[in-house]
């Protein structure tokens, strides 16, 4: 006979529930699994949040997720997963139904209990809609009953719906529910390919270091199994080859270079023969010492050089030149002098600057001075009373190259030795640090000279004209009396940025004493590593004795009783780049 079904339930016949064909094998790809797994942790799937197996599911998840993994094999592999399975007709609800049959005249019949007759039937037990739990099954046992005429009710179990979840009766069981059936499978599955996937990607770096600065990388779990090369160094520099690679993915195999072999020296001997001379030693009385004579270093030197690519940028500048994008190199030597016990000092240096430029002029290239100075400094001191010294100064400056006003590359405006400055003083020199110099030289001496001069036409000669610093025509040099003050000081606002400044300042007694002479460089150096460096190098002069040229808007000279107006202005230089450093 056909199941009933009504409306809003599903019929289903139980011989159908117990040939159940088992479920096909679940894959999932790494993504999937650890998107199935982190809906299923939520709280209101689990009976405590605090449950071992929701916390590992949790752990596992996170780290499948992340770059480091610490395993959790240890509580996922070894649980029972089979005992969280739940099988399909968990998940149907039962209902009993009482139909009344019409009765047959037969003889005596075998029937089985599901057609009991009327007379039997209160000991059938029914089972109301509300209760979620399966019905036990009625025994298979056969009755020998006879049969009446008239109506006989007969009861019948069928489904009257499907749950969407189960809560199972178990203490202890760890989901609350379950979902849909065979879903502990799901989980099982999920977990075995997040297990699997992270033992494929975990891997773990190790280096490889000893005695010297060469560290060698090792990949563990790494599925090409490269080994790499070290040289395996003692505290003598001695070194043997190893090869160092990993085999898997928590072992490292160390292997010794093929054909290295390690021999041992052979055991001495001992000699029993063997004397040490010694000589009896009289503690009575004082020994004899020799007398270490210690050399005194008076002397100290020391160099530096730098080559730069250069932007400057020039204003008023006297000795020619030209504002650009220039290669330039800076050298400086330097000797210094320190006898304490005849309390006599002196710092000396020789430094030669020198830049030229390439100017694209046309389909063809000139080369043009953008910076030239050949100078020395000179300073001797004798201790005089506290941080003052008796001192005396030489200082000289001149060029090496000819020099132009470009564009006008025909009449040259210096070259060596034309013009030279010399300075020369005695005076009081204040040391209030090691890194600052305060020289005062109220009897000082400075010299201007232009021993190639023009006479009376410039064009003519190609001499210098000696009047733009303030020698007059027909003289070669200018002399002049006066006092001289200059600072020197270094310092470090930073660790690897120094700043040295000089100062130079010079006023004649004769002539003109208020307008005084200025030399002001500054040179700001930043160490980007042992060999390079960033440079900015600014030099200011003013002189009242060397003029130029003036000129007017249109840029046409400026004419003074016919000839063209001259007046003295501040000259500076800028320089900024990056330098390559070599100190020796």
């Amino acid at each position: 006979d056909l199941p009933v079904r009504s409306n809003d339930s599903v019929s289903v016949n139980k011989n159908d529930l117990i040939q159940q064909v088992p479920p096909s094998a679940i894959k999932l790809t790494a993504d999937q699994a650890i998107d199935f797994l982190r809906k299923r942790y939520y709280a209101k799937f689990w009976e405590s949040q605090q449950d071992p197996l929701r916390e590992a599911i949790g752990q596992l998840v996170y780290e499948a997720e992340h770059p480091v993994y610490d395993s959790v094999r240890a509580f996922l592999e070894n649980y029972p997963f089979d005992s969280l399975e739940i099988t399909r007709d968990k998940y149907l609800r039962w209902r009993s139904k009482q139909l009344n049959m019409p009765a047959v005249e037969n003889p005596d019949t075998l029937i089985h209990t599901d057609s009991i007759s009327s007379a039997d039937t209160s000991k059938i037990r029914s089972f109301p809609d509300a209760d979620t739990s399966v019905a036990p099954a009625v025994p298979e046992r056969v009755v020998r009953i006879k049969h009446a005429e008239g109506l006989q009710d007969t009861v019948k179990l069928d489904i009257s719906d499907t749950l969407r979840s189960k809560s199972p009766y178990k203490r202890g069981f760890h989901l609350r529910y379950p979902g849909l059936t065979f879903q502990p499978d799901s989980v099982k599955a999920a977990v075995r390919t997040l297990i699997d996937f992270l033992d494929t990607r975990d891997s773990m770096i190790v280096y490889i270091t000893g005695r010297g600065s060469v560290v060698t990388p090792v990949w563990l779990n790494s599925p090409k199994a490269i080994m790499h090369r070290y040289w395996l160094r003692n505290e003598l520099n001695d070194s043997v080859t190893i090869w160092a690679g990993a085999l898997s993915r928590d072992t490292l195999g160390l292997y010794l270079e093929s054909g290295v072999s390690f021999k041992r020296p052979g055991k001495e001997g001992n000699y029993s023969e063997a004397r040490i001379n010694m000589q009896k030693v009289d503690r009575s009385t004082l020994q004899k010492v020799t007398n270490i004579r210690i050399k005194p270093q008076y002397w100290r030197y020391r160099a530096e050089a730098n080559f730069a690519l250069n932007q400057t940028s020039l204003s008023n500048w006297v000795k020619g030149g030209e504002s650009s994008v220039a290669l330039s190199t800076d050298v400086t030597g330097y000797a210094d002098y320190n006898n304490e016990k005849m309390k006599i000092s002196s710092k000396n240096f020789v430094r030669l600057n020198f830049g030229e430029i390439a100017v694209h002029q046309g389909p063809s290239w000139n080369i043009r001075k953008n910076l030239d100075l050949l100078e020395t400094n000179s300073k001797l001191n004798h201790k005089a009373f506290g941080k003052f010294d008796f001192s005396a100064i030489l200082l000289f400056k001149t060029q090496i190259a000819k020099g132009y006003n470009y564009p006008n590359d025909s009449v040259p405006v210096s070259k060596f030795m034309n013009p030279a400055t010399l300075t020369v003083g005695l005076g009081l020199d204040y040391k209030p640090s090691r890194t600052i110099s305060i020289n005062f030289s109220p009897f000082s001496y400075k010299g201007t000279y232009v021993p190639d001069t023009a006479t009376v036409n410039i064009y003519q000669t190609g001499g210098i004209d000696q009047t733009q610093y303030g020698i007059e025509r027909k003289k070669r040099a200018l002399n002049e009396p006066g006092a001289s003050f200059m600072i020197t000081n270094e310092f470090r606002p930073i660790k690897k940025v120094t700043v040295t400044n000089r100062l130079q300042l010079f006023t004649n007694y004769i002539h003109n004493p208020q307008n005084v002479d200025v030399d002001w460089e500054m040179i700001l150096t930043a160490n980007l590593n042992w060999f390079t460096d960033v440079r900015f190098n600014t030099h200011l002069i003013f002189d009242d004795d060397t003029k130029t040229p003036e000129f007017d808007k249109n840029n046409k000279p400026i004419l003074v009783d016919g000839v063209q107006k001259k007046t003295a202005r501040v000259q500076f230089k800028e320089l900024l780049g990056f330098s390559f450093v070599f100190r020796f």
